[in-house]
């Protein structure tokens, strides 16, 4: 019998693709039951809370200091996980190399650029900025990989995403906001998320489990976060980061990255991954609310609007919404 992280890497490839040669039907006819959900709105409260530790955390913090303690705890949380499970982080010397890149994607370039982006917007918007992983995901996929080309639903649904982008940050790019460079900078991050995804795909064939990959790509990111945060950084200088900083962080490592993953896969495993991306649609309202509420942030009714035009795009990107009109016109 496959273990759970071998049914999960199996199924990613059918998910994100449709029906291919060689795998049943794509799991976006599966009905996710009450626990499904249940994942899915703590997993969401999770990754909508993250945003706000992040402003917490680089408020205190630099944020090439506050990546690399994120990733070094993070890491050393699924290391002690693994061991505990009796398991080995024995990898061959060029996976190694692969996984640099990944750690790079996934890690090390999107944790620094929206931890210095949240110092100067607020996590709200920058939750917003983050739904348009997806969307860079479709057009990354089109063009990287023969198995998840762009339909005209998908094509209709980035052109809606990106017109929600373009909603938020025309008037800052118009008038040469402040606000301009911290918004571009998590798209970046994003487009960093959506690369790392096509990335992650040569690791299934390779048989290696999830959580091998996941603590791999974070020991990488720490490891190359250290010279990187003690030689730019030099956070010794500043002092002992005060311990609302470190709270912050230590919830963002083993709370946010280590258990993120773990209820992640294990969404993707009972649901489906194209069931488990929903959650780029709960996170926003999350951030917004505990940005509203315990930091004082206020969005525009453009963000807002911009937000609405995201969803759209994803929910026809996902399908259930072409899916349901095709129902109606034809009932």
């Amino acid at each position: 019998m496959a273990t759970l992280s071998e049914r999960v890497f199996d199924r990613m490839p059918r998910d994100a693709g449709g029906s291919q040669a060689g795998y049943p039907k794509p799991m976006i006819n599966i009905v996710m039951s009450r626990n499904d959900w249940a994942i899915l709105l703590i997993l969401a409260l999770i990754w909508g809370a993250a945003f706000f530790f992040i402003h917490v955390a680089v408020a205190h913090v630099a944020p090439l200091t506050y990546v690399w303690l994120r990733l070094t705890i993070a890491a050393a949380g699924l290391l002690a996980w693994m061991r505990w499970k009796g398991e080995k982080l024995s990898l061959p010397l060029p996976v190694w190399g692969m996984m640099l890149v990944l750690a790079l994607l996934n890690n090390v370039v999107p944790f620094a650029l929206f931890g210095w982006a949240q110092q100067h917007i607020a996590s709200g918007l920058a939750s917003i900025l983050n739904a348009t992983t997806p969307i860079w995901g479709v057009v990354v996929a089109h063009i990287a990989t023969s198995d998840e080309k762009m339909s005209p639903a998908k094509l209709i649904g980035i052109v809606v995403g990106f017109v929600g982008v373009a909603t938020m940050i025309g008037p800052d790019l118009l008038a040469s906001g402040g606000s301009l460079l911290p918004q571009l900078a998590c798209i970046a991050a994003s487009l960093c998320y959506a690369l790392a995804g096509v990335w992650a795909r040569r690791f299934k064939p390779m048989g290696l489990k999830p959580l091998k990959v996941a603590t791999a790509q974070l020991l990488v990111g720490a490891l190359v976060m250290t010279p990187v945060s003690l030689t730019v950084s030099q956070p010794w200088l500043g002092g002992s980061p005060s311990l609302t900083a470190l709270g912050a962080i230590t919830v963002l490592a083993l709370g946010c990255t280590a258990l993120g993953y773990v209820l992640y896969f294990r969404l993707i495993d009972s649901a489906g991954a194209t069931n488990a991306t929903l959650v780029t649609l709960l996170v926003p309202p999350i951030a917004i609310l505990l940005g509203a509420i315990f930091l004082g942030e206020l969005l525009t009714g453009g963000q807002f609007l911009g937000l609405a035009f995201i969803a759209l795009g994803l929910a026809v990107i996902d399908g259930r919404l072409v899916a349901a009109v095709r129902r109606k016109a034809f009932a």
